[in-house]
């Protein structure tokens, strides 16, 4: 169907396929297609399309507005013309087509003259993206021996542009390489075997390029390559083989049943499961003597002894194996058969051999407390070589570590060396060495088990030593039953034979407690008094006689203990202890608790008192005979003395004129002595302390004989003794001062407190 917009007319005209006129409302427009090529790189913008209105009468009083995606940007339009142009190259790939909406408004007023309208700007492809295999490269299996056209696997290519214009997008398959093994599909890309018969055995992988062209794969088309690598896997085409007919192995005869006489293997070079082997044993005079299994890591068949061969006997065998797959493929079944045979030679080789004992162990039996010497049985071995050697006997000690047992050494009698005692140990397990006199020292061993018979030597006792516990309330003239005691009897009990219960004589006739034996050996003990008081007794020991009906008849007797406890109504036992009334007779529980109570408060005052007294502060105000005029600084470092002359003498860093050579300062006494300067000591109306202090500072600045007396000394020699005395203040503490300190008085009340303090002692002296 044909469609056209005309601007003189208000309807459209529609044509159909019978020929019938469809009348639709009017619309001003005259439309193009509008198509855009992409990747233009031409130097002018691209003319796109042209849009007109009917209302547009060519007086420039129409102007067309674009909006829409690109409108501006990529797409302009002269808005007196209506011409759309594309000012950038396009790309299919980025964007396939735009969506605008134009519009014709006035000029003059911007007012709309017909409503909005949307069109699409479609970019026309160009084959301008060759193909891309998106998932390479590929990798593939197929199994070996596969028929000719055996799918593998299927690469698929893509490409950008446009499948639905031209060729562009319509892709063909190829390979380049891996023929003549496989193929490939030109439409699908599915690559299939081309050979029949390739074996992994002989190769096992395979590289494939695969190529795939666009343009239907014509002359110009633009092409793109993957690599396909192919594993052939691997199925059960080959049967296992042996490498040889025959095997010849040896075996000694003193080898032992499970021990390994030597190995085979049949080779098969498939893989896993397809490559596993079996081995079974077919026939042969060695099927009772050996037997063969198979080793899983390495897959070779191990032939061991079964029964022990005799080189006196029987000095060769001779075995047919059997090699064959256990999973065998149905489809190359008939390429079998999947086995091999062959024959096995075992030769037996000589041995001294140790002495044999006529029977594999031995079982004895000795009564208990048999005397030391009794004879227990006896032991034979004999040496089975050609020689026959003459057999020792000996116990290993390690069988027999208390020695239990002796052994004579050349007829293999066994005897105790004290009496045993079933009740320690009611068997002995121990082994006998036989070995050959001059021999090659190999011995034979076998087990010993003697078992000790019981005799009646033991005396029968409780089974339990469990105190029976009785409330003292027992109800007047009620017959109760408080206990069921057993025994035990560390001897062997008969068949019917139990034991037998009854009081001792001394208490045959208490009026607390009876027994009555129940014949099943077990006996009843009964409460028959009234009732108990825990105050006058409250343990009883009741002492009963136990007799065993042994042979000999044995018994002993058993003090059963009896604690009497306080109960409820219910005869639910309350205590059983006595504690209560020890505590009725003297304090109680409470009592003690507040004593200790108490004592703890007192202890803490205590304590508390002795800490305030520590930590109270020392009075401000010094006691009168305590004399402050001297401080005492104790130094861990001592001077040299005379001899130490290496310290360090810092007058010429007191004195910056010694660094010009000029040293008037010595610490010695200066041979000009400058008289004092009068008014040294202030006068006694004087108080201008002040100038006084700082007049002392200038004289003694500039004073160049004076000594550093207040110098810092750092000696590191401390020296052997000194001839002159000590040189120290302290002493003159003890001493009477003969300083006046009254002027102190006249210092101001900066000095008040110090005046008071040496004036208040001066003037205590003179008034004692």
């Amino acid at each position: 169907m044909v469609c056209w917009w005309t601007a003189d007319c208000g309807t459209l005209l529609e044509r159909g396929k019978e020929g019938q006129v469809l009348h639709r409302s009017k619309r001003g427009w005259v439309w193009n297609q509008f198509f855009v090529i992409e990747e233009y790189t031409g130097p002018d913008p691209v003319l796109v399309g042209r849009l007109h209105s009917d209302v547009d009468s060519g007086n420039g009083n129409i102007k067309y507005i674009l909006s829409g995606e690109g409108a501006g940007t990529i797409f302009v339009i002269d808005d007196k013309t209506g011409n759309i142009h594309a000012t950038k190259t396009l790309d299919r790939e980025e964007q396939a087509q735009y969506t605008l909406t134009a519009q014709a408004v006035a000029r003059d007023t911007n007012k709309p003259l017909e409503p909005p309208s949307e069109f699409i700007v479609k970019v026309q492809d160009i084959n301008d993206n060759p193909p891309e295999f998106l998932h390479g490269p590929y990798y593939a299996r197929v199994a070996e021996m596969s028929n000719v056209g055996t799918s593998v696997i299927k690469v698929t290519a893509t490409d950008a542009d446009d499948p639905t214009y031209g060729n562009s997008a319509r892709l063909v398959y190829s390979i380049l390489q891996g023929q003549p093994y496989f193929s490939v599909e030109p439409q699908t890309g599915i690559i299939r075997t081309a050979l029949p018969n390739m074996d992994r055995e002989a190769r096992q992988e395979y590289d494939v390029v695969i190529q795939a062209k666009d343009m239907g794969g014509h002359m110009g088309g633009l092409s793109g390559t993957t690599q396909v690598k192919i594993t052939l896997t691997d199925v059960n085409d080959n049967p296992p083989k042996f490498a040889q007919g025959v095997y010849a192995m040896a075996v000694s005869e003193d080898k032992v049943p499970g021990e390994e006489v030597g190995r085979l293997k049949a080779r098969d070079p498939d893989l896993a499961e397809n490559g596993l082997v079996d081995y079974r044993i077919l026939e042969g005079d060695g099927m009772n003597f050996f037997e063969i299994t198979k080793d899983s890591e390495t897959q070779e068949a191990v032939v061991k002894l079964k029964k022990p061969v005799d080189f006196e006997t029987k000095r060769s065998y001779t075995l047919k194996v059997e090699a064959s797959n256990p999973h065998v493929d149905p489809r190359f079944a008939t390429w079998g058969p999947y086995k091999d045979t062959t024959i096995v030679k075992i030769s037996v080789e000589d041995a001294d051999e140790p002495p044999t004992f006529m029977a594999p162990s031995y079982n004895f039996e000795v009564e208990e407390n048999a005397p030391a010497g009794t004879l227990v049985g006896r032991v034979h071995a004999k040496d089975t070589d050609i020689m026959n050697n003459p057999v020792r006997y000996m116990i290993p000690r390690y069988t027999d570590l208390e020695e239990f047992f002796t052994i004579n050494t050349e007829d293999g009698i066994i005897k105790t060396t004290r009496p045993l005692d079933r009740e320690a140990q009611s068997w002995h397990n121990i082994s006998v060495s036989a070995a050959e006199i001059g021999g090659h020292h190999q011995d034979a061993k076998v087990r010993v088990n003697i078992k000790v018979k019981d005799v009646n030597d033991n005396a029968p006792e409780f089974a339990t030593q469990n105190e029976v516990l009785v409330c003292e309330n027992v109800s007047p003239g009620k017959v109760n039953l408080i206990e069921t005691v057993s025994a035990t009897d560390k001897d062997e009990m008969a068949h019917r034979q139990h034991f037998h219960f009854r009081l001792a004589p001394e208490v045959a006739n208490n009026h607390s407690f009876s027994l009555k034996d129940n014949r099943d050996s077990t006996a009843s003990i009964f409460v028959i008094r009234k009732g108990f008081s825990r105050l006058s007794q409250d343990v009883y020991h009741l002492p009963i006689e136990i007799n065993d009906n042994g042979v000999p008849p044995l018994s002993s007797t058993n003090t059963l203990i009896i604690r009497v406890c306080s109960c409820d109504s219910k005869d639910t036992i309350l205590s059983c202890n006595v504690e209560p009334f020890i505590l009725s007779a003297g304090l109680s529980t409470g009592a003690l608790i507040a004593i200790l109570a108490c004592i703890v408060i007192l202890l803490a005052i205590v304590v508390l008192f002795v800490a305030l007294r520590r930590q109270k502060k020392e009075p401000l105000i010094v006691f009168e005979e305590e004399d402050i005029r001297e401080n005492i600084i104790t130094y861990d470092d001592e001077g040299g003395g005379e001899e130490d002359t290496e310290a360090f003498d810092i007058a010429t860093l007191q004195n910056p004129d010694g660094a010009n050579g000029f040293l008037p300062r010595k610490d010695i006494k200066p041979e000009l002595q400058y008289p004092m300067r009068p008014g040294l000591r202030p006068i006694g109306n004087s108080v201008d302390v002040d100038d006084f202090i700082k007049t002392r500072i200038s004289d003694a600045d500039n004073d160049p004989t004076a000594p550093p007396y207040d110098s810092i000394q750092i000696y590191g020699y401390e020296g052997r003794g000194s001839i002159a005395g000590s040189l120290s203040s302290l002493e003159s503490v003890t001493t009477d001062s003969d300083l006046d300190y009254d002027y102190l008085q006249s210092w101001g009340p900066r000095f008040k407190k110090l005046a008071d303090l040496y004036g208040t002692k001066d003037s205590a002296d003179d008034n004692s």
